[in-house]
């Protein structure tokens, strides 16, 4: 009697083991973990998307100048978003009101206002994590900054210059202060490192600070005996100028930006319960190149070539032709982002208009020992007030501007300026590396 209940309940148990091993659906095979949500990579906004591809990076015309500093070499890119146009003042104004906004967050929020603009280390969890600020305390976007309010505007004023500053007694925003921290991860650092959390990743995470706002006066300073002093004091804030390409830039903020916006996009996601993707960052030179090419490979314009107008004589891009007769182009300095005729990418000014800066460091002989997938000569020097050495401090510029003659047009021109450096003739745009293989693999 007792065996018989011992085989029964042995019985009972095997069919509960093979319930169970059905209620999870693998029938006992490996099926990995159930449930899983359905994903697809959505398309940033204002970007396009660009195929993976191999291609021939380098000359495909005469080196004129002898600068041997571009050889052909075969590379291969993966697939990527890219910016449609230059970023233009508009769009970093948004940046910069971020800043400006959490700045006044954290003054209000240290001068005893910390309940409303300060969030409670317990509640952490429950909130989205304030943009590049992991560290606490953490600032409350919710709640709504009272600008006329008298006594936060007593404790905003340290924002603004003080009256011994003041032009005509205009109350305005001290630019200087505009300062974003930002952080990120050395993954270079980490790798060298094996095993892999063989030490506290908290070694292998980066701090730093940089001021936000652009040098405007960077349109005097490049040049001498010139009259630019409008495009000074109105280019950047001015409505009239919001689709130009932004300038005064150096490379670091550009590299702020982008770890803004990435952070801009996740904490969207994450607020929806969403996957995060990959950050945003300035373009490898071998994924501007690819892109400026537009699937045209050995040409030496954007637009193909070999000539730098149209079959009507018009100029193809805003750059400085002939003798150096500017408005010919169309242009007189810069002109809006979504100028004359996008490449086959449907990418806006890849050739005049404004340099763009590249992730890369400049190196003349970068191309001979660089990999052929996905190169990157990736290097954070320090600035010149820091000590850093001046040739780790060259940063690549592509594209040619409104100043430069046609040969720096080409696709393959390379050329640099210093990462702490801004310049009235250079600007940027962002990429993002696509998530998986093609974009036809979520159709």
């Amino acid at each position: 009697m007792k065996k018989n209940r011992i085989k029964k309940f042995a019985i009972l148990a095997s069919a509960v083991a093979i319930l169970a091993s059905c209620n999870n659906g693998n029938m006992g095979q490996l099926t990995g973990v159930p449930n899983r949500p359905k994903w697809y990579q959505p398309d940033p906004y204002g970007t396009v998307y660009i195929p993976m591809g191999s291609f021939n990076m380098g000359p495909s015309d005469q080196d004129v100048p002898n600068n041997f500093t571009a050889q052909s070499k075969t590379v291969s890119v993966q697939a990527f978003y890219m910016d449609q146009t230059e970023i233009t003042n508009n769009e970093y104004r948004q940046f910069v009101e971020f800043v400006k906004d959490s700045m006044a967050r954290r003054l209000l929020g240290d001068n005893g206002l910390d309940v409303d603009f300060f969030i409670a280390e317990e509640e952490y969890e429950d909130w989205n994590i304030a943009v590049g600020v992991p560290d606490p305390p953490v600032l409350n976007y919710r709640t709504k900054i009272r600008w006329d309010d008298v006594e936060q505007a007593e404790i905003l004023e340290e924002m603004y210059y003080q009256p011994n500053e003041r032009f005509y007694g205009r109350r305005e925003v001290d630019t200087r202060k505009l300062i974003y921290d930002y952080y990120w991860i050395d993954y270079k650092a980490a790798a060298n490192n094996r095993p892999q959390g063989l030490k506290d990743r908290s070694s292998f995470i980066r701090k730093d600070k940089v001021a936000i706002y652009p040098d405007t006066l960077v349109w005097i300073a490049d040049f001498t005996y010139s009259y630019n002093e409008p495009l000074s004091k109105m280019y950047f804030w001015h409505p009239a100028y919001d689709d130009y390409p932004v300038v005064g830039i150096n490379w670091k903020q550009a590299n702020a930006f982008s770890i803004w916006r990435t952070n801009l996009m996740n904490s969207f996601l994450q607020q929806r319960g969403d996957f995060p993707v990959h950050d945003f960052r300035l373009p490898t030179e071998s994924e501007w190149e690819y892109a400026a090419r537009g699937g045209l490979d050995l040409n030496p314009y954007p637009w193909g070539g070999p000539y730098i107008r149209n079959s009507k004589g018009c100029f193809l891009g805003n750059f400085k032709p002939l003798r150096g007769n500017y408005i010919d182009d169309g242009g007189f300095h810069t002109v809006p982002a979504i100028s004359y005729n996008p490449n086959n990418y449907g990418l806006y000014c890849m050739a005049g208009n404004v340099s763009e800066w590249c992730r890369d460091a400049f190196e003349e002989s970068g191309y001979s020992f660089s990999h052929d997938l996905n190169p990157d000569l990736y290097y954070e020097a320090k600035d010149a007030a820091d000590g850093g050495v001046p040739a780790l401090r060259r940063k690549v510029i592509r594209g040619g501007s409104w100043k430069d003659i046609g040969f720096y047009l080409q696709v393959s021109s390379r050329s640099y300026e210093y990462q702490d450096s801004s310049k009235s003739y250079i600007g940027f745009r962002c990429v993002q590396t696509f998530m998986g293989r093609a974009k036809e693999d979520y159709k």
